[in-house]
């Protein structure tokens, strides 16, 4: 019992280590033709949202652009965190904490 403790500490250190580095990554999205940016870490926050004085006048449209650089930018530090995750093993935190809920 005292070994599924310890393993289950390791682990929570190992995920713990594995968002720091994450947040250290960084993503920018864009929309409407860079006039609009959003800035992401790796732990899917948003740093800085940009937005260019032209694209202001329309409410709905800014909006629109406001998502799409969201998803622009999600999608991108997805890619990095993968990348991430695999260089630091990561990806085998997934399987470690399954096998010791067997």
């Amino acid at each position: 019992m005292f070994n599924k403790l310890k393993q289950f500490k390791d682990l929570k250190d190992k995920a713990k280590q594995i968002q720091t580095v994450l947040a250290q990554e960084t993503a920018e999205g864009e929309a409407a033709w860079g006039k609009v940016k959003v800035k992401m870490n790796g732990n899917q926050q948003v740093l800085n949202v940009t937005i260019d004085p032209s694209v202001m006048d329309n409410r709905e449209k800014l909006q629109d652009h406001v998502r799409d650089a969201i998803n622009d930018a999600v999608k991108k530090i997805q890619t990095v965190m993968a990348k991430k995750l695999k260089e630091t093993g990561g990806l085998d935190l997934a399987n470690e904490m399954g096998d010791l809920m067997k």
